[in-house]
């Protein structure tokens, strides 16, 4: 799984990480009342890692699994850690197929 070296990040860093546009991470935080990113006085948000992992769960579930923005909340409500499990399995392989991938291409330039 992905750990996250900061105490909080910016939207733009979230948004990066996460591959989509500000305005969707805004709009899961109104749907989604797990995801409260500290606010600077000048009302800036500062994500969490938590905030993260959050968003990486409903990112797998909406963007990924292609659930409805309704059945993602009730799988995430009913079986978080079933999501965080499977999310887990594959960011554990898709490293792996990143370390396998490089290793090929190693041995391809050594021919």
């Amino acid at each position: 799984m992905e750990e996250f070296d900061k105490l909080f990040y910016k939207i733009s860093d979230v948004s990066e990480l996460l591959g989509v546009p500000a305005s969707t991470l805004r709009y899961w935080e109104s749907e989604f009342p797990e995801i409260m990113p500290k606010r600077s006085r000048s009302n800036r948000r500062y994500y969490r890692p938590e905030d993260l992992r959050v968003l990486r769960m409903i990112h797998y579930l909406v963007k990924v699994k292609g659930l409805r923005m309704d059945a993602a909340k009730e799988e995430l409500r009913s079986n978080r850690s079933n999501v965080s499990r499977r999310m887990e399995i594959i960011d554990l392989l898709t490293d792996t197929r990143q370390r396998l991938e490089e290793m090929l291409s190693a041995l391809n330039k050594r021919r």
